[in-house]
Parts: structure tokens; sequence; C-alpha cells
């Protein structure tokens, strides 16, 4: 079992993304899709999983998601392509168990 996941969400394709840090995936973007999270995600319809990765350590996944953040927009996309290029959503699409 994975103590921590960094997942990225989009709008659309190359639409407006957002990063975000959890111990429960599933649950996280289940929150994310019935707009039960407030903020950002919500007020954009940020809710689609174009990307996520396990980390062993939450603290790793932390430290992770601190990075991609502060990467340029451009290699988030290449980071999402290189793992998903049709930009499908990993959620619905029964990607995530």
């Amino acid at each position: 079992m994975m103590a921590g996941w960094v997942y990225i969400l989009a709008s659309k394709r190359n639409g407006t993304l957002y990063i975000g840090v959890t111990s429960d995936l599933a649950n996280r973007i289940y929150e994310h899709k019935q707009k039960l999270a407030p903020g950002f995600t919500k007020k954009y319809g940020v809710d689609k999983l174009v990307y996520y990765e396990p980390f062993d350590r939450i603290d790793d996944a932390i430290a992770y998601e601190k990075r991609l953040k502060a990467w340029k927009r451009q290699w988030k996309i290449e980071l999402i392509e290189k793992a998903n290029p049709q930009w499908r959503d990993l959620y619905e699409n029964g990607v995530l168990l």
C-alpha cells in the first residue's frame, strides 16, 4: 500500500492544471469530481485525472509535489503526455483502482 500520491488534474487537454498530494488517491479524486473539495478545482472545473505517481513515503510525495509546482507549464505538459498521451481521465477509464 502506498503512503502518498502526487496527482495532476486538468480541466481538458492542455487546459487548466492542478497538482495535489494525498494519502488516499481514489477518495481524493472522487471528492474533486463531486465538487466536495472547495477552492481552485471546484471554481475552475478541474477534475480530470491525467497523471499520478505513487510514493512509499508521504514526505517524499510532498517534496515531489512542491518540485512539480515550481516547474514550467511546458514541462508539466510533457510529463503528462509521456505517461498519458491522449489525456484520458485515468479515474473514469478504470486505470485507477
